[in-house]
């Protein structure tokens, strides 16, 4: 009952997070430094993000987040840490269709990668309600449906325990909540974890050099494949525009957040534009039968290795993903989840098909790929600690 306490208690805070610290920084040499102190590495031409007043930045705080992501100490039985599922070398990514959890449980929905997280207006595939971190990162501990690192509150104390054990971590505890008259709580973890993950920042793409005035750092091809990325014809930057690659995207410069959920007709099994039970996206959350299948557009940024795609996972290559929206949706042909998704009533009006050659799809491939930053996925700040 102690743990289920505490994590309401955050969850009440964080839904209570919409400050944000003050719009000073400082950029020297293409680097930035936000107003809290903290070095984002960003350059003139991407905006601060938000980060919620009670839990600001700081050095500390990430290292002490970095060990704890990487650390499989931090599972009810000891076999699987958040890295288990989001691996540096795929975006933070796993490579699975679908996530598997410390029991062995399948999830019914990929992993997605952790890729500019801190600028995600919404958290999850489809979840309204997640804005924050700090709230989020609850889910993937305590959660129990399904289950992912299956803490909970016979094993809470036993975990913390075996941290505070580890004199590595009394001194980054020390140095990340220096004030606190507490060290190894589960908002500390939680705050923790929350800095490390707002920290994975990527914006050194070959393409990001290319708009920087870098003329040679993508292809011609890459460069026909972004005018088509962007034209009306193909409509793709609709919901995967502006920088982040994504139209769920927040940052300090916005007075307005917005939450934009897609149904892209991946299923249609009634006629009447249904998804599979477990799996129904926003409507899960809402109730609301016009949220049927609708999730959220994530960053193309990386989308290069972060196979397979969709929330189901159910798309191998981006080969593949692109011949799903060329044709405006998915045909099943076969199972209990037939149905033609390209008929769906409550697919999205930029989801209608289009043509395309064979020279243009690798075009738009290129530019796709021109999208991969090897420094964020080579990155030793965001590595391993404890190899």
């Amino acid at each position: 009952m102690l743990i289920k306490f505490v994590i309401a208690v955050i969850v009440v805070l964080s839904l209570g997070l919409g400050g944000c610290l003050e719009k000073s920084e400082t950029r020297v040499d293409g680097a930035s430094t936000g107003g809290d102190g903290f070095a984002w590495g960003l350059t003139e031409s991407i905006p601060f993000p938000q980060v919620p007043e009670d839990n600001p930045m700081s050095e500390e705080k990430f290292q002490l987040g970095r060990h704890l992501f990487y650390d499989v100490r931090l599972s009810g039985n000891g076999t699987q840490s958040c890295a288990s599922c989001h691996q540096q070398s795929l975006a933070f990514s796993d490579g699975l269709a679908l996530a598997i959890g410390s029991t062995g449980e399948v999830h019914p929905r990929n992993s997605q990668p952790l890729v500019n997280i801190a600028y995600n207006s919404s958290l999850t595939w489809a979840n309204s309600s997640l804005r924050h971190l700090e709230q989020q990162i609850l889910i993937p501990l305590f959660g129990e449906n399904p289950v992912e690192q299956g803490l909970n509150d016979d094993n809470i104390e036993e975990v913390l325990q075996i941290l505070r054990n580890d004199s590595e971590y009394s001194s980054l505890f020390l140095a990340a909540f220096p004030d606190a008259q507490t060290l190894f709580t589960v908002e500390q973890i939680v705050d923790a974890l929350s800095i490390f993950v707002r920290g994975l920042i990527s914006f050194n793409s070959p393409y990001d050099r290319f708009l920087a005035g870098e003329t040679d750092a993508i292809s011609a091809s890459a460069i026909r494949g972004r005018d088509l990325f962007f034209s009306e014809r193909l409509e793709c930057f609709h919901c995967h525009g502006g920088y982040n690659f994504s139209d769920s995207t927040f940052d300090e410069t916005m007075a307005f957040i917005e939450m934009p959920f897609h149904n892209t007709g991946l299923f249609n099994i009634d006629g009447k534009g249904s998804y599979p039970s477990d799996n129904r996206g926003l409507m899960d959350v809402t109730n609301n039968a016009d949220d049927m299948g609708r999730f959220r557009a994530v960053t193309l940024r990386n989308i290069e290795v972060t196979a397979p795609y969709m929330h189901d996972g159910t798309m191998a290559s981006l080969e593949e993903v692109l011949e799903f929206y060329s044709a405006g949706g998915r045909n099943v042909t076969s199972g209990p989840n037939s149905g033609d998704g390209r008929a769906s009533p409550l697919k999205s009006g930029f989801v209608t098909g289009f043509d395309i050659s064979d020279a243009e799809k690798q075009d738009v491939l290129s530019f796709l790929r021109s999208l991969t930053d090897n420094e964020f996925l080579q990155n030793p700040r965001f590595a391993n600690p404890w190899e």
